[in-house]
């Protein structure tokens, strides 16, 4: 069997080499354009500002390294400029030599990967407007860096990597401003979410201008202003990163069904409209593991699973593709953000009935030195109780947060499911009621009535005005604030009525936990506890 692939680094390297494990006979060749075979895009930014300081380690394998470990051809520098499905074939030309050749399958497996959006505007091509997506667009951004010409940048695009390109460039001294044309920075996230993120860049020093459009790059031979739908902003340089777009250009007029983006349709085993024919990685448009909706998922993790699934069905196994989550992490200067799953906004979407809640907890023993918080926000279908995702902020392990909650949508769980499960507890690493399972407690009790809450987004809409704030906090913290110590409510408090609109508040929302069910005990029925309390909200009342 003659298997030729199309692309390398992630999905296509992956294919390669389950395939040869699986069917030592297969005569298997990658087609690259580029001269490097595998290298660890995602670790670009961290090499920009020398957390990565041997850019070697950035490189997997070599051609020559991964034909020797696989057993696969390996042929570099040559462009795919037309396939042939009658045929079976594909036209490549050598970008070195200009040699044309055609070459034979009969499975082919398009892994193209994507491109950086390179907009059409005035300045474009000037010096100093940088890419992040090949080692070789690090190493120009890192040489200029280190350099010591720039110190003033601004990015384009507050994705994940335009935010750690943000951080890193921080670290190394350039003065940052991010500007994103949508309403707000790293999509996927809630808008209370993502606000929350946007305060706390602007107070380690990288401003985000969001609904700001890119119009032009000034300057005379090299970047000197960047125009945008705002203003001009000063900058030495800008980082582009706006988007991808899918390598498929060399699929016009082929028969290869295709998606409005650009990108590859495939089914549930990752075949194209041609049997014969696979598509994966960032070239391909997959579902959504929970709506089974068309998803795109250009994410290194996607493409080694998709890869892996493709081999065994070309090796003659039937292995479905489950669909992707929409899981993300990010490292930002004293903050990592993450999530999986649907957003409260996109379960919406889909059809759900979302209940959500936010809550503040303790990542790891209290007392135990470096402990810190979690920010977490939970979303569940109030019908079913089905649990459908999570966003996570933090300093600390978001990481395990997140990927709990992978494997309870990737079991179907409902919130009742995760209810009691027995957790890894040392001071170092968690809290005696793991931080997943406290917050899956505080869904629960919202959801069976017993707590009753202003989420974030509703107080911002006024849903609490007319009520009086109560500060509950362990110390008073709140001005225009009337103070009552949980420790000392034992019966009415005679300074409000039965019926009084009491918004309670404290750092957390635990401690307005605590007193909503006191005063419901004794009678009070309208009490609203904050949540996400004023870490979250903050502390003007």
């Amino acid at each position: 069997m003659k298997v030729l692939i199309i692309g390398g680094v992630a999905a296509g390297t992956k294919v390669a080499a389950k395939l040869k494990r699986l069917d030592r006979s297969a005569e298997v060749t990658i087609l690259t354009m580029s001269k490097e075979i595998s290298y660890a895009g995602c670790g670009l930014p961290y090499y920009v500002g020398n957390v990565i300081q041997d850019r070697d380690l950035l490189i997997a394998n070599t051609p020559e390294s991964f034909a020797k470990l696989t057993g696969t051809e390996v042929l570099t520098g040559i462009e795919v400029t037309g396939l042939d499905r009658d045929k079976k074939c594909v036209t490549g030309v050598n970008v070195e030599t200009g040699e044309v050749k055609v070459y034979t399958y009969d499975k082919l497996v398009i892994s193209t990967g994507a491109s950086p959006v390179k907009p059409p505007i005035e300045g474009i091509d000037l010096e100093n407007v940088f890419f992040m997506r090949t080692p070789e667009d690090a190493d120009a951004l890192k040489a200029a860096v280190d350099g010591g010409s720039i110190k003033r940048a601004v990015v384009a695009g507050g994705g994940f990597i335009g935010l750690e390109v943000a951080e890193n460039l921080k670290e190394k001294g350039v003065k940052v401003s991010v500007i994103d044309m949508a309403e707000h920075i790293m999509p996927g996230f809630d808008p209370e979410i993502t606000e929350y993120v946007e305060d706390h860049l602007a107070d380690e020093g990288i401003m985000a201008f969001t609904s700001t459009k890119l119009e032009a790059i000034l300057g005379t031979d090299k970047v000197e202003k960047v125009q945008t739908s705002r203003k001009a902003m000063k900058a030495d340089a800008i980082v582009m990163s706006l988007g991808i777009r899918a390598n498929t250009g060399f699929l016009a007029d082929t028969g290869i069904e295709m998606m409005p983006n650009r990108t590859i349709k495939v089914n549930e085993y990752l075949q194209t409209n041609d049997e014969n024919i696979y598509a994966l990685g960032d070239c391909a448009m997959v579902c959504n593991r929970l709506t089974k909706a068309a998803a795109w998922s250009p994410m290194g993790s996607s493409a080694n699973i998709e890869g892996r699934i493709a081999a065994k069905n070309i090796a003659g196994e039937k292995v479905a593709y489950p669909g992707v989550l929409g899981t993300g992490i990010v490292k930002l200067p004293g903050l990592n953000a993450g999530r999986t799953g649907l957003s409260e906004t996109d379960a919406a979407k889909a059809g759900f009935q979302p209940v959500s809640v936010m809550a503040v907890v303790d990542d790891k023993a209290h007392y135990y030195p470096g402990a810190s918080s979690f920010i977490v926000k939970l979303v569940a279908d109030a019908k079913s109780r089905k649990f459908l995702g999570i966003q996570c902020l933090g300093i600390g392990a978001v990481d395990k947060m997140v990927d709990i909650a992978v494997m309870a949508l990737s079991m179907n769980a409902t919130v009742d499911d995760l209810e009691h499960l027995d957790f890894a507890y040392a001071p170092p690493f968690s809290t005696a009621i793991h931080p997943f399972e406290h917050t899956v407690n505080v869904l629960l009790n919202k959801m069976e009535g017993e707590f009753d809450t202003f989420t974030p987004v509703q107080y911002r809409e006024g849903a609490a005005d007319g009520y009086q704030v109560i500060d509950v906090s362990i110390q008073p913290s709140l001005e225009n604030a009337v103070y009552v110590d949980l420790s000392s409510v034992n019966g009415e408090l005679p300074q409000f009525g039965k019926d009084d609109k009491l918004l309670l508040v404290c750092s957390k929302g635990k401690r307005a936990y605590m007193l909503q069910n006191r005063l419901k005990y004794y009678g009070y029925t309208n009490t609203k506890a904050l949540e996400g309390g004023t870490i979250f909200n903050g502390s003007d009342f």
